[in-house]
């Protein structure tokens, strides 16, 4: 009689809350609710910086080359002569279409005025008149082909190391030099797909060089690629960094961080989220205190917070802890809210 006494007494001490997680009753939970907070985004990436304009700088046809007329590493403006083939057979090729093309116009003149009179028939005229348009365009064409016998910089920008000296046979495949525009640096660099909403143009970027360590180099994403990579599942963004001072070259490995501090996410505590396979899910507590297992889409994370891009609204009561006990369409009984 004294030990049904005391096990009374002892039953009669364990609460309430106790007594739902042995079954007689509601399973405890405490939950968090769903909330819109601040969530700068910050992105890590490797870049790849290029020129903004870069060229091999070629000859368009093959010829004895006889000057050069430029200096390693000197900066020139777009259309300064870099460089001259031999030009002998082409201005021979001027001098024989103009000569034609004067002798054409000479006698298209002279069958003119005889047409006036009728001495000569319309087909006559009409014919030279087709002589002399055919001599015209020969002229253009061999004009042409001796202005291919100077090389001249397509832009502004600095010149690379001479490949190759006076009296070489040039060609089309051969490089005389190279070419850059680096007054403004292209940055190359891939970020994971999950951040593709959050990319737009004019997002700041800050990068940083192992040639100089202590220096931050600032620019703003120009551009985001129109296709996401099915391998990496990652999208390259190029950003655009002024280098007027000519520090940063082309081929350089930069660090890269994306920065953008005004962003307003909604998140919940990161133990919310029961995983099942590749879907992520959440134990949603709606009125009544009734359990609902809800499909979720996460975006970022950071330490004991995700970020919900869809499936929940701000407000909405998530289970943190006693998940393994909830039941879908049955009630549970709320312990507290977790911070």
């Amino acid at each position: 009689m004294k030990t049904k006494t005391i096990l009374l007494a002892l039953t009669l001490c364990v609460s309430a809350p106790v007594l739902a997680q042995f079954g007689d009753g509601p399973p405890a939970v405490v939950v968090s609710e769903a909330a819109i907070e601040p969530f700068p985004l910050a992105v890590e990436a490797l870049g790849n910086a290029s020129a903004n304009e870069a060229v091999s700088i070629r000859p368009v046809i093959s010829a004895i080359l006889t000057g050069i007329h430029f200096m390693e590493g000197q900066y020139v403006e777009a259309g300064t002569m870099l460089a001259e083939l031999e030009n002998v057979e082409p201005l021979a090729e001027v001098a024989g279409a103009k000569a034609a093309f004067v002798e054409t116009e000479t006698q298209y003149q002279r069958l003119a005025e005889l047409y006036k009179t009728q001495a000569v028939s319309q087909s006559q005229l009409q014919e030279l008149e087709a002589q002399l348009e055919a001599n015209r365009a020969s002229v253009a064409a061999a004009k042409a082909r001796l202005a291919h016998t100077v090389v001249e910089a397509p832009f502004a920008g600095r010149l690379g190391l001479r490949r190759v000296s006076v009296g070489s046979l040039v060609g089309p495949d051969t490089v005389i030099t190279t070419l850059d525009d680096t007054s403004v640096i292209k940055l190359d660099f891939d970020v994971p797909e999950v951040f593709l909403a959050r990319l737009d143009p004019g997002l700041e970027v800050t990068a940083r060089s192992a040639a100089y360590p202590d220096d931050a180099f600032t620019g703003v994403v120009s551009s985001v690629d129109s296709r996401v990579d099915p391998v990496s599942r990652t999208v390259t963004v190029r950003a655009l960094i002024d280098n007027q001072d000519a520090r940063l070259r082309a081929g350089m490995f930069l660090t890269v961080t994306l920065l953008k501090q005004d962003i307003q996410s909604l998140v919940i505590p990161e133990q919310a989220i029961v995983p099942d396979q590749s879907k992520q899910f959440v134990w949603l507590v709606g009125e009544g205190d009734i359990a609902e297992l809800r499909e979720v889409r996460t975006g970022r994370r950071r330490p004991g917070q995700v970020e919900i891009l869809a499936g929940l609204s701000a407000g909405d009561r998530v289970i943190t802890e006693g998940t393994q006990k909830a039941r879908a369409g049955e009630p549970v009984e709320v312990l507290g809210r977790a911070p």
